[in-house]
């Protein structure tokens, strides 16, 4: 990454997105305290906004010292006029639906506004974990078995078929959220029934998976056109799962960069990791998150996440710091990375008729 800088003027007007209006809020009110806490001020006049809850975008304050977290407390302001301004790049960490599956995207590319991050379509696809694993497939990238079905039919029979399909224990998942939200490991029949009318809480499309015994691995990958993939990490869940009270309440979890895993499998992680990363079109940044089973299938893609998040233990900034880039000079990375792409993207637009 080391030809990023000069994409990135003198001084650049960052606005940073955060809130929203799914589950996942409060992580992300945590991630914009520590991306502005980090962003070089000297490079960047970072302007954060929130959106609530109720969809309200607001100015949010910078106090000295930063609190432990961003809040959308100040007065309304309309995105016409946060992207109207010239040298603006725009930084989404708006986590989960209407902020990750394209809808927030789809805004800014209406705006005409570069931003960080992926564009519309592998924000959607990479949101629906359903849709994703059909274009992974489709690679022919290794993923554990799976089964969708939908939250209108019988729950009872829909666990039945999974059931019969991929064995207990199982994972059930709301197809559409991040963070672990919604998500439940099934050991029983009744728990599967269980955790279907938990899941469909959050989304209308859900997903079975198989339960994997092994380790599991995560690879932060940035670039564009030519992404590069960080050194793996390995999460040691300190609860059943790598669950959200997990990620961001308990602290519970280890999380071992480098990964104590074979050079071969570390390498095998890398290349999967930029291989999806390609094949679901994402650009700027992406958590690629495997189970690695050692001795058995080896590395099986899981998830990838398009806004990774950025808190103090979150693993996209960790991976980077343990391969030589630190968390400020990853946040001019993200910048340089989307202005590069709406410099090229803008030459195949046309208004002419």
């Amino acid at each position: 990454m080391l030809g990023y800088r000069r994409f990135v003027g003198a001084r650049t007007r960052l606005v940073l997105l955060f809130g929203g209006r799914s589950a996942e809020h409060d992580v992300s009110c945590v991630s914009a305290h520590h991306v502005a806490a980090a962003a070089d001020r000297d490079r960047f006049e970072v302007i954060p906004v929130g959106i609530t809850r109720a969809g309200q975008w607001r100015l949010a304050d910078l106090p000295d010292p930063l609190l432990d977290r961003l809040d959308a407390d100040g007065p309304r302001v309309a995105p016409a006029e946060l992207f109207a301004e010239a040298d603006t790049v725009v930084f989404p960490l708006v986590h989960g639906p209407m902020g990750e599956d394209g809808t927030l995207q789809g805004l800014l590319e209406v705006a005409d506004v570069p931003y960080v991050g992926s564009g519309v379509l592998a924000s959607a696809v990479c949101m629906d974990k359903a849709m994703a694993k059909l274009v992974c497939a489709q690679h022919g990238l290794p993923q554990c078995r799976y089964k969708t079905a939908s939250a209108g039919n019988a729950a009872e029979a829909n666990a039945r078929e999974a059931i019969a399909e991929l064995g207990l224990p199982l994972f059930v998942k709301p197809a559409n959220m991040g963070s672990s939200v919604g998500v439940s490991r099934a050991t029983t029949d009744f728990e599967t029934v269980k955790a279907l009318e938990a899941a469909a809480q959050y989304d209308q499309t859900l997903l079975f998976e198989e339960a994997v015994t092994g380790h599991e691995i995560e690879v932060a990958v940035l670039g564009n056109q030519d992404p590069e993939a960080s050194v793996p990490g390995e999460v040691v869940p300190g609860a059943e799962f790598y669950d959200y009270a997990d990620k961001y309440l308990t602290d519970g979890a280890e999380l071992l960069v480098p990964a104590p895993i074979p050079e071969a499998a570390a390498q095998q992680a890398k290349h999967l990791a930029v291989a999806a990363h390609q094949a679901l079109r994402c650009e700027g940044m992406a958590r690629v998150d495997f189970l690695y089973e050692p001795g058995g299938r080896g590395m099986l893609i899981s998830e990838v996440n398009t806004i990774p998040g950025f808190t103090p233990i979150s693993m996209y900034p960790k991976l980077w710091e343990a391969s030589g880039l630190p968390y400020p000079q990853l946040i001019e990375a993200l910048v340089a990375l989307a202005v590069e792409r709406f410099e090229r993207r803008r030459q195949h637009r046309r208004t002419d008729r």
